[in-house]
């Protein structure tokens, strides 16, 4: 049996340097250095609204080319999306390479930048 959304997630966040788990909100929350670059939002609760889902830090016009590029895999997270934040729904056979490197783009975002240089991009 393949892992569960969230398992995967969980395994593709804490992959990356000093990457750690915290509980806050009845969700577990991705954290570099106690600041949060990806929170987990569950389908049975009122962050996931009925979805199984992440939300990660993004810049703004990320965000919104996201949101116009594919409107039923990416939404607008409620709290954090005004701050630019994207959320993706990870229930429906989420694209695993996509939401990799939208985690380590929220993982640079959130870490202080000795250490976000440290992780290289794929694609250089």
């Amino acid at each position: 049996m393949p892992p569960s959304p969230h398992t995967r997630l969980r395994r593709i966040c804490l992959a990356l340097p000093e990457a750690h788990e915290v509980e806050a909100w009845g969700e577990p929350t991705y954290r570099v250095r106690n600041k949060i670059f990806a929170m987990q939002a569950s389908a049975g609760t009122h962050h996931g609204a009925g979805r199984a889902a992440v939300w990660l830090k993004c810049l703004a016009v990320n965000q919104q080319l996201l949101l116009r590029e594919d409107p039923a895999r990416y939404f607008f997270p409620p709290y954090v999306g005004p701050s630019g934040w994207i959320g993706v729904h990870l229930d429906d056979g989420p694209d695993w390479a996509a939401v990799t490197e939208l985690v380590r783009d929220a993982w640079r975002l959130a870490a202080p930048k000795r250490l976000a240089a440290t992780l290289q991009r794929e694609d250089e």
